[in-house]
């Protein structure tokens, strides 16, 4: 990879345009991905919030699923935000009727944890793994882990103790959008992944 790290934004739902305006703040070359040919052009993918469901239908439509889960079994980094989060764990509580992920993170995540689109909210996370201050979270219709399993480490929790932040080898994934905040620091490292692996 020479220049720029080349990023992919997985662009069926959700907050592509601010995902990617962040990872091109960041200094990275930013592509958006709907197609296997696409994907096999970046060295890391982002994968927005939106609806988990929808997004599981929509990479079996565009013949993406295998693809994705042969990316990341083979290392490539990724980042998933909120239902992101949702594609890229093992396990779902309350998954729709035969919705499937991406999986590769070793985690149970619950859909809608906390409530309807109404109960959406901001808050400051202390973020000791990410160094800084306090993180500016948005959370809207998200996921919690639910259940951490053995090869996962949580890296953001509420003061409650529930986990909205994991991360794994080369993946992350939170609950909330940190894209919709301005809040560059996910972004930055899963950027170093992408160049570490580079």
């Amino acid at each position: 990879m020479a220049g720029k790290p080349q990023v992919g934004v997985l662009a069926y739902q959700g907050d592509v345009r601010e995902h990617a305006e962040m990872l091109a703040s960041l200094g990275a070359d930013v592509a958006l991905v709907r197609h296997p040919a696409e994907l096999a052009r970046v060295d890391g993918l982002v994968i927005p919030g939106g609806e988990s469901s929808v997004i599981d239908k929509l990479t079996r439509m565009f013949g993406m699923l295998e693809p994705l889960r042969e990316r990341i079994a083979a290392g490539m980094p990724a980042y998933g935000t909120c239902a992101g989060l949702i594609m890229l764990a093992d396990r779902i509580e309350g998954a729709a009727p035969g919705q499937q992920t991406i999986g590769g993170l070793d985690v149970t995540v619950q859909r809608n944890a906390f409530g309807p689109q109404v109960e959406s909210f901001e808050t400051l996370i202390d973020a000791p793994a990410l160094g800084g201050p306090p993180l500016h979270a948005t959370f809207i219709r998200a996921p919690i882990v639910a259940a951490l399993g053995p090869a996962a480490t949580a890296i953001l929790t509420l003061d409650d103790g529930r986990i909205v932040g994991v991360e794994q080898g080369a993946l992350m994934g939170t609950s909330f959008h940190p894209e919709v905040s301005g809040e560059p620091r996910l972004h930055e490292r899963f950027l170093a992944r992408v160049r570490a692996r580079a």
